[in-house]
């Protein structure tokens, strides 16, 4: 299948290597094309780890030439580009050719959904809970892939087109993707942004101070219980809406291929194994400017929506904003735009299952 990618960070080159690597024909669209010049150029993208290929990714050369006689689009980028890369895609989508959005935050879906409505387009949007990998980009042609997620989340907006999306996902990616109950549920199952907040949070100093620091060893006893406690609160809003998500527990022992245990001892089985992987070395992080803005502040929205106050996402929110003098919650440019801030559960519910 053509599949094209819109983003090309370290997610992106991933995905470019799996799906040339499976026989597909992946296509890179870089919004500032300065990450790509070099395949561009001619030269291969080499993936290594998880991932051990060599191959050739085609770069278009502006958002129309990506998404042009695409079978398949993926948005692949921090969640501060979603909006502008959905705002590029849009007058190009047409009927019927799927978007996959890697990985859903901040109601991004509905944000896709009203700007197609607008055009009287429809087409599947498939929202993943977090990424298919993980890793790191080692130069211009070069991804490290450090871990392929044995499981992964997915849904569809509308609902309807749910074993449309599942199959789509499957057929690119392999038997690894568990259908959950709409896109709030998805919403609801992106752990990155809590867990990323107590990492952050709790060890912000090694960050600001550039060091290099074992991210799964420092999950320490304290860390964990305060990711536990993030989790409790994620934990009661799903339950509000009578949605099944995975806990923290079972996100780590199913990602990671960890025995089960508390989220600290799981963390410190990875570092033992060898893949607890790095911490940030600046606070210039996606754990905060991303996570932040795109995944705490919605879950703080919902636990006002259904009155199950989200008091740690909250308080993380306010305490880092603080730490970073800036008002953190000013960055997400997608919520803004929604105004779903005003509707009841229901209302939100009936919306995240039709769309637009």
């Amino acid at each position: 299948m053509r599949v094209s990618i819109l983003g090309a960070g370290a997610i992106a080159y991933g995905l470019a290597a799996y799906l040339a690597e499976s026989g597909h024909l992946p296509t890179l669209w870089s919004p500032s094309g300065q990450r790509t010049r070099a395949l561009a150029a001619g030269e291969l993208l080499k993936a290594t780890g998880d991932i051990e290929a060599t191959v050739p990714v085609r770069i278009a050369k502006d958002c129309k030439d990506a998404v042009a006689n695409a079978d398949v689009v993926v948005i692949a980028l921090p969640a501060y580009g979603h909006r502008m890369v959905m705002d590029a895609a849009v007058p190009h989508l047409i009927d019927g050719v799927p978007v996959i959005i890697s990985s859903h935050s901040s109601f991004g879906a509905l944000y896709l959904s009203k700007r197609l409505a607008e055009r009287k387009v429809k087409l599947p949007i498939v929202v993943w809970g977090t990424t298919l990998l993980s890793g790191r980009q080692l130069g211009p042609t070069e991804i490290h892939v450090t871990t392929i997620r044995q499981k992964l989340d997915v849904a569809t907006l509308p609902f309807g087109a749910q074993d449309q999306g599942y199959e789509l996902c499957t057929t690119l990616f392999g038997d690894r993707f568990v259908k959950r109950d709409g896109m709030l549920a998805i919403a609801l199952s992106n752990l990155n942004p809590q867990n990323h907040l107590g990492i952050a949070l709790l060890n912000l100093t090694r960050m600001e101070k550039a060091e290099q620091w074992s991210q799964g060893g420092n999950v320490t006893p304290a860390v964990g219980r305060f990711i536990e406690a993030l989790d409790a609160e994620r934990l009661a809003i799903a339950a509000h809406f009578g949605i099944a998500v995975r806990t923290v527990k079972e996100h780590f022992s199913l990602s990671f291929h960890v025995p089960m245990g508390s989220v600290s001892e799981m963390n410190q089985e990875m570092d033992r194994q060898g893949r607890g992987g790095f911490g940030p070395t600046t606070i210039e992080s996606r754990y905060i400017l991303e996570d932040v803005p795109f995944g705490l502040l919605p879950t703080v929205l919902l636990g006002k929506i259904t009155r199950n106050p989200a008091i740690l996402h909250e308080s993380g929110v306010s305490i880092l904003s603080a730490s970073y003098g800036r008002d953190l919650k000013a960055d997400n440019d997608i919520l803004p735009a929604l105004g779903i801030e005003g509707l009841s559960d229901v209302d939100l519910a009936n919306l995240s299952r039709k769309g637009f």
